[in-house]
C-alpha cells in the first residue's frame, strides 16, 4: 500500500482500525468481481484502489451502535 494514500484517507476516516476494516471489505468486493469506482492510468494494488475510493469520497461507512443492553 502507498504510504500517502494512506495518509490521505486517515484524514478522511480518522480511526486507523476503522480505515483497516473499511479498505478489508472493500478489497474483498474487488477481488471478488466488484467493478472499481475509480479510474487511474496506473496499475493499481486492490487496497490503493480502495484507499483512492476513501480519498476520492466514492465510498462510505457507518457504525453499528447495536442494541443498549
Amino acid at each position: 500500500m502507498r504510504d500517502d494514500y494512506i495518509k490521505q484517507a486517515n484524514q478522511v476516516i480518522k480511526d486507523p482500525n476503522i480505515l483497516i476494516n473499511v479498505v478489508s471489505k472493500r478489497v474483498r468486493q474487488l477481488k471478488n468481481g466488484a467493478n472499481p469506482f475509480i479510474q487511474s492510468l496506473e496499475k493499481l494494488a486492490w487496497e490503493d484502489v480502495a484507499l483512492k475510493e476513501i480519498i476520492e469520497g466514492k465510498i462510505s461507512y457507518e457504525l453499528y451502535e447495536g442494541p443498549n443492553t
